[in-house]
């Protein structure tokens, strides 16, 4: 395909070049110009070539053009991102009736449908980098908005498939699976693994509206290329002939490693899971091996340890973990495992994170939430833990094999997951892989890689030992599937940690050799500097082509149909959604670095007729003594002292109604803020970031001229339901003169700190700070004390600095503050209820302080704690919140009430009156789907099943039943009345009989266990355990329902089909 630009209007033409046209593809143009508002929106045609004139037009580059991967919208710009250049890797699966070609990228450029600025800026002038390209120069006075993406798509890891016939992002399994009428739609494909589906999103619905002709068209032309990221090689060989014949078989062995999308990064700046339980480096590997007789496919899975831990800090070779919400991690680890067992079958993790002080903590936290979770998802998960660091030191990297194959726990799951073979002529599944091995190390890339590569030979010998023995001893086979696993090492090692993987000489070799040691010495020193000083910047950029950044609107194609229902969503958003009522308490305290003392129970209960609240945010300043050591390096004990003391008080108050978890806390050297909520909330408290110094200047230093951290500030923010909220403790420049200081300081924690994905604090709805703000009364010392110790606050607050400040709209702007109705909390003798006494007889203040923005905020209470332990007193505020619970399903049956309302308008018919007038009915979901279930009711415990009693009749094993084996007898044969039927004919006896079972449910939870093999008829069993689940636990033993995993997507066209 050539590009075209015509001008006033500026139009970009993709169209057809007179060779494909002449291999039989249709001559077509896409044609784009930018809408009225340009910066979002794009207005797209699809026409045959002859209807557009392209005599007035330009080559706007003279690269072919070999397909189009989406529209971004940067800098007010609306820009087509087009590949140009790509190299064919070669046909993975010889054995399909159509090829499955894939072509590697090297190179993607960037055109401007606004601007013709940037004409001469394209790839074709700019310098393609590899993926050790500096991220972080300064950029030239014309350099192109799109020169980050750039680099990350022409890297060389990006991938796409030929002929858009096949879904490359999806395993062999999943697409056989599909039915005939997906099995080769572009639109069906899994979007965990396509890099590019937020800025193909609007071109894919695009695609959905045309007539299914033009749609054809469409994709035989191959104007989208939905691409992945990883690596794909293939090698096709000959192996020895049967002895009957002396001809040699050509084979061919792929791998394919898919590397999710849903939480990428790199090395430092994305670690562990986020709330949907999606991990990051989770990579999905294929080894397929095809010849003359059948197609095999072996999948694996990595990914990081499924919990929110992460690395801060200038990260050199002794890493530094926190594992940031101990107690809040459940949930999200159980969704991530509940994914992987819906998506693989059974899951068995190998963990392979070594005795080092930091890999022991995260292992056994791991081994800690895989125990818990298993009482969810019963035996479908299991674990292994194999120390790789400790088995090489004693036996080198020869020994990892034989040990790892004397592992009976391992060897036992190789046997029960299998692989997936199908027919090389029909591609009639024979065989299903019926789990899946997941692998971690800390990084997921080097020791990872050399398991996985173990596994994938182990199994293609167990397939080889049933078909072809002598093929195990064919040296081109196995020389080929070690290239393979070195060259996918180093590809998903460079992406992630920007070198080659480690230990690739011996997975090359088999040999361990001096070269091989010193190019690891060598990968290491690059990856800790690419690490730890480009990778930010690499993060951004990731994080703008995935449509991640808070700032980011997605470029939409006209289309007034869909912009009207997406308008009268939102002004309806009432009607699919409810209001919450929360209460959070927020405290902040200047503990002068000063131990717990006294009971905290006056501070965090101050009033027994308020409910328990949903939420405590507590800021401390000071919390460790401001001594230089203190500065350069704090210390974190003295901040879990403070938090076990919390807990404990929480834990242990009279009358206590509910328990508490703590959620997240952070530490900036003296100043800390800890997040504690209701134990039964953290499943719906989401998106949990702190700031740290790790990510995007997080934790903002503002004292010694922001080089150290003994001023400066805290946050933490979180989504609660669909209601985000920001907490902010501060610790601003001291000094009764330094209103100047403190102002600045202020602005230099708003201006500079930032959140993941470039949020920052004015971005929320709800704000919160609780900071020791340091702003003084402009009074003499005799004259604050006397009006304090009289209760005269009105005439204190008349000369209080900070309202002085916000009223003059030079800090604080837009915040609220309650009525100061309690005494300055600035400075007490330590112990005792008198001001300061000292040499230095501060003049007492109200330091101290709760400021808030936001219109579901309504502050009840605004006091302080009479506790003595420091030289300040507490501060305490108490909110009533309103939070948003959006219904997902109401809001998607909504937006097809509306949308075929539109469609069936009447000329002349007033839209507006009649999307005004519709209304969704109250019974909504009662026509497609059941009530949600519940601990105390559930849709199978109804009028039609009184007490969960289900009749077998109810059970159609026909439903259930796929031909997918050819050695399956047909029912209509002689064979099929054999003895080996036997079973099938009791079961389909015992089918006809009147007979009901009671199921034993205690959480409410039907369990029909199905227990066959993938080829002959499930059989349901319905168990009569104490526990109702069929597992050996005991009398009284009963499991919760698993957290639901997200829904793999709302959008159209994904493919939600379920695979064995």
């Amino acid at each position: 395909m050539h590009l075209h630009l015509a001008s006033n209007p500026r139009v970009l033409y993709l169209v057809t070049d007179s060779s494909e046209e002449r291999s039989g593809l249709p001559g077509r143009a896409l044609v784009f110009r930018a809408g009225e508002n340009h910066s979002t929106q794009a207005i797209v045609e699809f026409l045959p070539k002859s209807e557009v004139n392209l005599v007035n037009t330009v080559r706007l580059t003279t690269r072919g053009i070999r397909g189009c991967l989406g529209l971004i919208s940067i800098e007010n710009d609306i820009f087509l991102a087009l590949v140009t250049s790509a190299t064919d890797i070669g046909n993975t699966r010889p054995s399909s009736t159509t090829p499955e070609s894939v072509a590697r990228i090297h190179e993607v450029s960037f055109f401007s449908l606004t601007s013709p600025i940037w004409d001469d800026h394209t790839a074709d002038s700019m310098e393609v980098l590899d993926d050790n390209a500096n991220y972080t120069s300064t950029p030239t006075t014309f350099e192109h908005p799109c020169v980050p993406l750039t680099k990350i798509l022409s890297s060389g890891s990006f991938y796409y498939a030929t002929d858009s016939s096949w879904d490359l992002s999806s395993r062999l399994a999943r697409r056989l699976n599909r039915n005939e009428k997906t099995h080769r739609d572009l639109a069906i494909f899994d979007e965990r693994f396509v890099w590019n589906e937020y800025i193909a999103r609007s071109l894919l619905d695009f695609r959905a509206r045309l007539d299914p002709h033009e749609r054809d068209d469409f994709d035989r032309c191959q104007f989208i290329i939905l691409a992945i990221q990883g690596y794909v090689g293939t090698f096709t060989m000959a192996l020895p002939a049967p002895p009957t014949n002396g001809a040699p078989t050509i084979a061919t062995l792929s791998l394919i490693s898919r590397l999710g999308s849903k939480r990428a990064g790199t090395r430092f700046n994305t670690r562990g899971v986020d709330d949907d339980g999606h991990c990051a480096n989770f990579v999905e590997t294929e080894t397929v091996f095809s010849n003359d007789q059948h197609c095999v496919s072996y999948v694996q899975v990595r990914g990081s340890v499924p919990l929110f831990w992460e690395q801060q800090g200038i990260q050199t070779f002794g890493q530094r973990i926190q594992i940031t919400r101990p107690h809040a991690s459940q949930p999200a680890f159980e969704r991530h495992f509940a994914q992987v067992t819906e998506e693989y079958g059974a899951a068995h993790a190998i963990n392979l994170l070594g005795a080092k002080e930091n890999e022991t903590i995260l292992s056994a936290a791991y081994d800690r939430h895989l125990q818990i979770a298993r009482g969810v998802l019963g035996d479908s998960i299991s674990i292994t833990h194999f120390d790789f660091h400790n088995q090489v030191r004693i036996g080198g990297h020869d020994s990892v094999m034989r040990e790892l194959r004397r592992i009976e726990d391992i060897t036992d799951h190789i046997d029960k997951f299998g692989f997936t073979m199908c027919d090389a002529g029909t591609d009639e599944i024979i065989t299903d892989q019926k789990g899946v091995f997941r692998t971690n190390c800390l990084d997921c890339l080097d020791r990872t890689n050399f398991i996985q590569d173990i596994l994938s030979r182990t199994t293609l010998e167990s397939y080889l030992l049933l078909v072809r023995r002598e093929w195990i001893l064919a040296q081109a086979l196995w020389v080929h599937h070690r290239e393979l696993w070195a060259e996918n090492g180093d590809a998903l090692s460079k992406i992630y940690a920007g070198t080659g993987a480690l230990n690739t000489s011996f997975t090359r070799s088999g040999k361990r050799t001096l070269a091989g040691v010193l190019s690891d010495a060598t990968k290491s020193v690059s990856r800790a500097y690419i690490n730890n000083f480009q990778d930010k910047a690499k993060q951004t950029a990731i994080d703008m082509f995935l449509g991640n950044l808070s700032t980011q609107r997605q470029v939409t194609i006209f289309d007034p149909i869909h912009d009207s229902v997406r308008a009268a969503l939102d002004n309806r958003i009432n009607e699919y959604s409810s209001m919450k009522k929360c209460i959070i308490f927020v405290g902040t305290w200047n503990l002068n670095g000063r131990p717990p003392s006294e009971s905290l129970l006056s501070w965090l209960f101050p009033r027994e007729s308020i409910e328990d609240p949903d939420m405590f945010v507590l800021g401390f300043q000071e919390i460790v003594p401001l001594t230089a050591q203190q500065i350069v390096q704090a210390d974190p004990e003295k901040r879990r002292v403070w938090e076990h003391r919390i807990l404990d008080t929480l834990d242990r108050r009279p009358n206590k109604k509910s328990s508490y978890v703590l959620l997240r806390s952070e530490q900036l050297v003296g100043t800390a803020l800890v997040v504690l909520v209701k134990s039964e909330l953290a499943s719906v408290i989401r998106n949990v970031e702190a700031t740290s110094r790790k990510a995007r200047i997080q934790s903002h230093l503002t004292g010694l001229r922001g080089m150290s951290g003994n001023k400066g500030a805290v946050g933490i923010r979180l989504d609660y339901h669909d209601t985000n909220f920001c907490f902010l403790t501060a610790h601003l420049a001291a000094g009764h003169a330094n209103v100047e200081e403190r102002n600045q300081d202020y602005w230099t924690i708003v201006n500079g700190l930032r959140f993941l994905k470039e949020k920052t604090i004015s971005s929320h709805d709800n704000i919160i700070w609780l900071a020791d703000t340091n702003y003084r009364i402009n009074l003499d010392n005799d004259t604050v004390r006397s009006l304090a110790q009289t209760g005269n606050f009105d005439g204190l607050v008349a000369a209080d600095q900070l309202k002085h400040v916000m009223d003059l709209r030079q800090a604080f702007v837009g915040y609220e503050e309650g009525p100061l109705l309690f005494r300055p909390t600035y400075r007490y003798d330590l112990g005792t209820d008198n001001y300061d006494t000292s040499e230095k007889m501060r003049i007492p203040a109200w330091t101290d302080r709760v400021l808030y923005r936001g219109r579901q905020l309504d502050l009840s209470v605004y006091s302080r704690a009479e506790l003595k332990g420091s030289d300040h007193r507490p501060v305490f505020s108490i909110f009533h919140a309103n939070v948003r619970v959006i219904d997902g399903a109401k809001r998607a049956h909504l937006s097809k009430l509306l949308l075929d309302s539109v469609l069936s308008t009447s000329p002349g018919e007033n839209l507006d009156e009649k999307l005004a007038s519709l209304s969704l009915p109250d019974d909504y979901k009662n026509s497609e789907y059941p009530p949600p279930s519940s601990d105390t009711a559930a849709w199978w415990n109804g009028a039609d099943h009184p007490d969960g009693l289900i009749s077998f009749s109810e059970f159609d094993p026909s439903k259930h039943h796929r031909h997918t084996n050819p050695f399956d007898s047909p029912t209509d044969t002689p064979l099929s009345s054999s003895p080996s039927s036997s079973d099938e004919e009791l079961y389909t006896h015992a089918l006809s009989l009147p007979t009901s079972t009671m199921i034993t449910t205690p959480t409410l939870k039907p369990t029909v266990l199905f227990s066959g093999s993938s080829s002959a008829s499930p059989e349901p069993t319905i168990t009569n355990s104490a526990n109702g689940t069929g597992d050996s636990k005991g009398p009284g033993a009963t499991k919760r329902p698993p957290p639901p995993p997200p829904p793999r997507s709302t959008k159209p066209g994904a493919d939600n089909s379920s695979t064995s």
